[in-house]
């Protein structure tokens, strides 16, 4: 971005179009240099992009180089400057004090080389894999963690309530985020595995259900980010979206409490300017159902059946070896979550000693 466009996201979460109308746009997409870098760049209109590997991948145009004030971009995305917001600790506060900006010329696509580049389609190319299965509605899910069966309810459920409401083939669009995510988090590769299985298993319909990771980095910035989630679906052409309580929150970094209002997320997207198009969908909570003994919709009327197993205690249990309840988890996808924190286990243990000094 340059400077402008910039400080229109910061302050309106928005930018103007050249047509004179406005995009919703919540989180600045910027590139940090420093001192050293901006010196050598000096007064040169354009400058090459490369990757890690030193390949050129795009040209920056007609430049400009405006000051990285970290203390208003961390006040105003996250609405707080507390000590330990995972992204601002990760990505912003060791980055360059400039930001650069102008005119982008891609010139070839941005591959990883990790072997899940097949997953990376651009917007266009989901746009053009939705005609191409004749998708008369696309909802999108975005998650950070393994599906369970609670998900795939969710999700199953939100098919047949499209089909109930006239649409003749949904397509769901499963988007997890594939950028920087907390330490805690499941990797994006252990992720992508498990996620296979749960097609593989049935649970989700592979006719039906597009897989394609979403690049960009959880910043956890509650309402704010949840903005550029939604629109960034609507860019890859879905109408529906999928939203929790508390989406792209965390608790907050220094006290005992939710960092941003759980219901505040929704909320705000009913209302943002720019995220017409889109259809917000109300999350329904599941849980394991003791008496089913299935993941299904919580009752409040029976709430004493019900047993809520959190992401954290779903990590626990794939640490210990211990088994969830039948019907939490399709079996392939489990066992890729215990055989990734096997390997954790058994990397700690063969780890060399470290030296006393």
């Amino acid at each position: 971005m340059r400077e402008h466009e910039y400080l229109q996201c910061l302050h309106f979460n928005s930018l103007r179009l050249p047509s004179g109308g406005f995009a919703n746009m919540s989180l600045p997409i910027v590139l940090a240099v420093d001192d050293a870098d901006k010196d050598r760049i000096g007064a040169a209109p354009d400058v090459a992009l490369a990757g890690p590997d030193g390949e050129l991948l795009a040209v920056l145009r007609s430049v400009e180089i405006y000051p990285h004030n970290k203390e208003e971009r961390i006040a105003r995305t996250w609405g707080t400057t507390a000590p330990g917001l995972p992204y601002v600790d990760e990505a912003i506060a060791p980055a360059g004090n400039w930001l650069i900006g102008g005119d982008l010329e891609v010139l070839q696509p941005i591959k990883y080389n990790d072997g899940l580049d097949h997953y990376r389609l651009s917007p266009q190319q989901l746009r053009d894999e939705f005609d191409k299965r004749g998708a008369d509605a696309v909802f999108a899910f975005q998650l950070r963690n393994p599906v369970h069966n609670g998900h795939a309810l969710l999700m199953n459920d939100t098919r047949r309530r499209l089909l109930e409401m006239g649409f003749k083939n949904p397509i769901l669009l499963l988007h997890p985020l594939g950028g920087f995510t907390k330490a805690d988090d499941v990797p994006l590769p252990v992720r992508m595995e498990q996620h296979s299985k749960v097609l593989e298993d049935g649970v989700l319909d592979p006719e039906t259900t597009i897989v394609s990771i979403f690049p960009s980095p959880m910043h956890y910035a509650g309402p704010t980010e949840v903005q550029w989630h939604a629109k960034a679906r609507i860019n890859a052409g879905a109408n529906f979206y999928i939203v929790g309580r508390d989406p792209a929150g965390m608790g907050h970094p220094t006290e005992k409490r939710d960092l941003y209002n759980p219901d505040h997320g929704k909320k705000v997207l009913s209302m943002a300017p720019g995220l017409e198009k889109l259809n917000i969908l109300p999350f329904k909570v599941a849980a394991y159902d003791t008496v089913a003994k299935k993941m299904a919709f919580f009752e409040p009327s029976r709430s004493q059946d019900f047993l809520f197993i959190s992401g954290t205690k779903m990590r626990t249990f794939a640490k210990t070896g211990e088994n969830p309840p039948d019907g939490f988890m399709c079996p392939g996808g489990w066992k890729v979550l215990v055989d990734y924190y096997n390997s954790l286990q058994t990397e700690g243990a063969t780890a060399p000693a470290a030296a006393t000094v």
